[in-house]
């Protein structure tokens, strides 16, 4: 798209999404950065193999939530952290939070981003 915007689609289905480059790297900051879709796919990711998980167990995970924040380091410019903080309105037996905790840790982005990058997640159940 230039101006340091890109356009991601996917081909299956048509949908899209705009990736902008950050304010501190030269860009608008207009849209998700292409390194905060990795730090969002983490969530994403780790939510449905939760999702799956829950539906095998009978749970309802409608309306839960999960905040990302993406730590940048420099020389060279990467991702060192990653906090997700999930937030469940649902209840679940301990035996099903921990089940389900551990789905989530076992998430294929989970194991695929770089061992350096430090991932701190949170688990808020009510």
């Amino acid at each position: 798209m230039g101006a340091l915007r890109t356009k991601c689609v996917h081909i299956k289905s048509s949908n899209s999404f705009i990736t902008d480059a950050p304010v501190d790297n030269n860009g608008k900051g207009e849209a998700f950065s292409p390194t905060d879709t990795v730090a969002t796919a983490l969530a994403s990711c780790m939510m449905t193999i939760m999702g799956i998980k829950a539906n095998d167990l009978d749970i309802d995970l409608t309306d839960t939530t999960a905040t990302v924040t993406k730590v940048m380091d420099t020389n060279p410019r990467r991702i060192s952290e990653i906090k997700v903080i999930f937030d469940f309105p649902s209840v679940a037996e301990q035996k099903h939070r921990k089940i389900l905790e551990n789905a989530a840790l076992t998430c294929p982005v989970y194991y695929s981003l770089h061992p350096d990058i430090k991932k701190d997640i949170q688990f808020n159940w009510r």
